[in-house]
């Protein structure tokens, strides 16, 4: 049976810090009604070594990778809403899995008793409904939200409980009807839940959520029903459903707010009345329950239709609306055959698929679409063959939401410019794509130009500046051949999220970057600022000028500063009026002598400094100035990284002598190809707990005290490095290009336990120490994992 709370506990389990501390890898992954063996496993590889399947196309590889990452580490899988029961699938999905440390346990959840047999359970729990007071509990959790105690003497109790009775004891079902009771003040609106007829109807959806829907305002109702478009656990991100519930005109305007705002209040609605739930998988998405989508899908009726699950009548075909379908490796024009009668279409959705490579084929453009004359919302991403779009396209007057990301398309046509509702335009990761419609100014009613990772475009269309709208620019070139001005992004005042300007030596003065007006962004999260790399072999002192004219609001949460040309840093980098910035990535700022005072941000948390070939000492300056207290310095910062400093020599600890000194928080710690890098490190490093130290031949000084250190590397490296170095607690320890003969020898340097390694250390690996030989007498019973490699005299 759904709804009793299945995945609910397996989720409790999961997410229990005990439970996540005692295995070294966990993963989450929903199966749902369609077993696919690829995506499944495609899902678990990603979980635990992401970026691991990017290459892989077929399940073979897929399986000899996953072997690869799960061996000899102890791991916690948990497959969400298994239905197939077929042993032989099941064999062949567990098979790699086989290959993980003893310990590592698989948690199924499913309705059907035949999964469990086929997955070779050796233990078994049958969850029940739940029973008196429990129910009533759980009801009041949700239902009395910020007091569950008031009920006590509240004439609301009496009632709450005959409808609590009605529930049955499906958790899910009282969740629901609780979260809705949350809103009724009045004992009228309880006892009409109560009286409603609606309990005694006999359907297969549970009256409980019927009920939750039929509360619902009108507005919010059509938003909710149009997500019967998404099969059972398909994950879905706010912000995108967001945008489509725009394009198909479902947002109500309310003064002084924007439509994507309201779109947000209604989306929270959904989420407060238990309707939509966070994502095991993925916690930037939600997904809704089984039961809720057959809701959804209910409530729907004909207008939504899922192409691999539903079967269209020649009756009501002309009634749908709004289409979805997963993509195929290679699309069959027969599969959208039936749409050629669905002139009223709305939405036309390619929905992620676990197929590696998708082909579209041509009819879908050159004859479906143009009859399609009435659609609002066209999604056709991650379509590997699209080079193009068809003319036509400019006849979809009505189209306001167009996704083309992710495909092989190298030109837009002209007649795209006569889109003029289009609203939101998604290009992004279209690698071949070389430029963008001249006459894109005209598109005055576009909200989202999402152009991620199109390295092709160097140039923007004339005029932008008069896209009014425009919320989402991802990337805007400054290019003085086309008369492109900096300064037309001072006139798109409701510019937010992430922005990513190129091309930065083309603009002259501090006037200029001024008229960018970034400093009243104040919805800008995200600033990339790039110049292009070695457009110039000198310093240009105007360009700290420009940079300082590029101030951004304080609001600002992510700064990145690319090939910046420039001796020194103004102030505005690291100056202490950015509250809130977070992240900061200063990358291959090669003519600069010194680092800004980034101590000074007490926010910032992760700190990466690449290719800064002039610098020759990190030392107070970079803490901060006398009048800010040292001690402060770097307070929350959990992750930093130095990187390809060639001529960088020394790293003057200063503050960080004591657990209330600087980086007393720092987390994860990599020096990088520093060849000239002979210290100090800093002393105490009380939280560190990743230690990476590649390629710094010189380094004389020792490792910084570091007591819950967990995953130690150091690859080309002195041997002196290691005095004084305790490992008690190392989980994973990986060295590589010592010169030493015996591993005695080597670990005579740290502080070991008697007798052997410490209990703790899992993995060792060793790579390019060509004189190594390993003691006899030194006990490694306690790894699960050894890699040795040009290890030649072992």
């Amino acid at each position: 049976m759904g709804g009793l709370g299945k995945s609910t506990l397996a989720q409790l389990v999961y997410n229990d810090q005990k439970v996540q501390k005692h295995f070294d890898l966990v993963a989450w992954v929903c199966v749902s009604e369609e077993f696919d063996m690829f995506k499944i496993t495609k899902t678990i590889l990603e979980a635990v070594a992401p970026s691991s399947t990017r290459d892989i196309q077929d399940l073979n590889q897929l399986q000899l990778k996953l072997k690869e990452k799960l061996m000899g580490k102890k791991f916690l899988l948990v497959l969400d809403d298994v239905w197939n029961s077929n042993s032989t699938d099941c064999e062949i999905l567990s098979n790699p899995l086989k290959f993980g440390a003893q310990g590592s346990r698989i948690i199924v959840t499913t309705g059907d008793v035949g999964v469990a047999s086929a997955m070779r359970a050796f233990e078994i729990h049958h969850l029940k409904e739940l029973q008196g007071e429990d129910c009533w509990k759980l009801f009041a959790r949700h239902a009395f939200l910020h007091d569950a105690n008031s009920y006590m003497h509240s004439e609301f109790e009496e009632l709450g409980r005959q409808i609590v009775e009605k529930c049955k004891g499906l958790p899910l079902a009282i969740k629901t009807i609780g979260a809705l009771l949350r809103s009724k003040v009045d004992v009228s609106d309880w006892d009409e839940v109560l009286n409603s007829e609606i309990w005694s109807l006999s359907n297969e959806i549970l009256p409980a959520l019927r009920l939750s829907y039929k509360h619902l305002p009108s507005y919010i109702k059509r938003c909710f029903a149009y997500c019967s478009i998404f099969p059972k656990d398909h994950p879905f991100k706010k912000d995108e459903l967001v945008l489509l519930w725009m394009a198909e005109g479902f947002l109500h305007e309310i003064e002084n707010k924007t439509m994507e705002a309201v779109g947000n209040y209604y989306f929270d609605t959904l989420v407060s009345r238990s309707l939509f739930q966070k994502s095991n998988e993925d916690e930037l998405c939600f997904v809704m329950h089984d039961l809720i989508n057959d809701l959804a899908k209910f409530v729907s009726g004909e207008f939504t239709f899922r192409l691999e699950v539903d079967s269209p009548s020649h009756q009501n075909v002309k009634k749908i609306r709004h289409v979805s379908y997963a993509r195929a490796f290679e699309e069959n024009f027969k599969k959208f055959e039936a749409l050629q009668e669905a002139t009223q279409l709305r939405t036309f959705l390619a929905l992620e698929s676990s197929t590696p490579c998708r082909y579209a084929t041509k009819k879908l453009l050159h004859d479906l679409l143009p009859m399609l004359s009435c659609l609002r919302v066209l999604n056709l991403s991650n379509y590997l063959n699209i080079f193009e779009l068809p003319v036509s396209i400019g006849k979809i007057t009505q189209l306001r939401y167009l996704d083309i990301s992710r495909t092989a398309i190298r030109r837009l046509p002209d007649s795209l410019c006569k889109l003029y509702n289009l609203q939101t335009l998604k290009l992004s990761r279209c690698r071949d794509l070389e430029t963008l419609p001249r006459d894109m100014q005209q598109l005055v009613n576009l909200r989202h130009l999402d152009l991620t990772e199109t390295p092709l475009i160097m140039e923007m269309p004339m005029r932008m500046d008069k896209l009014k709208c425009l919320q989402t620019l991802t990337k805007f070139v400054v290019n003085k051949r086309t008369g492109c001005s900096i300064r037309e992004l001072g006139k798109l005042a409701n510019l937010r999220g992430a922005l990513s300007i190129l091309d930065l030596e083309n603009v002259e003065s501090f006037k200029d970057a001024e008229g960018a007006c970034l400093r009243n962004k104040m919805d800008l999260k995200e600033l990339a600022l790039n110049w292009k790399a070695g457009s110039n072999t000198e310093i240009s002192e105007s360009q700290r000028d420009v940079l300082n004219g590029l101030q951004p609001h304080r609001n600002l949460k992510s700064l990145t500063i690319n090939d910046y040309m420039g001796g020194s840093f103004p102030n505005l980098v690291g100056d202490h009026s950015f509250p809130y910035v977070t992240s900061i990535h200063l990358k291959n700022c090669k003519y600069c002598c010194s680092l800004p005072a980034l101590g000074q941000l007490h926010s910032l948390q992760n700190l990466s400094i690449v290719g800064f070939d002039r610098i020759v000492a990190v030392g107070e300056e970079f803490y901060g100035s006398t009048c800010y207290s040292s001690i402060k310095s770097f307070g929350a910062l959990k992750f930093l990284k130095f990187e390809q400093m060639l001529n960088w020599e020394k790293w003057s600890s200063f503050g960080a002598e004591n657990e209330g000194g600087a980086f007393h928080r720092l987390d994860e710690l990599y020096i990088r190809k520093c060849a000239k890098l002979t210290g100090d490190l800093p002393i105490h490093l009380p939280s560190l707990g990743i230690l990476e130290i590649i390629d710094c031949p010189k380094m004389l000084t020792s490792l910084p005290r570091a007591p819950a250190i967990c995953q130690l590397k150091l690859i080309n490296c002195r041997e002196d490095i290691l005095r004084e170095l305790s490992i008690h607690v190392t989980k994973e320890l990986r060295i590589g290009g010592f010169d030493v003969v015996d591993m005695g020898d080597f670990f005579s340097h740290m502080s070991l336990p008697m007798g052997g390694l410490p209990s703790p250390l899992k993995t060792l690996g060793i790579n390019n120490c060509k004189k190594l030989g390993l003691p006899i007498n030194l006990d490694y019973s306690c790894l699960e994992v050894l890699e040795l490699f040009d290890c030649d005299s072992l």
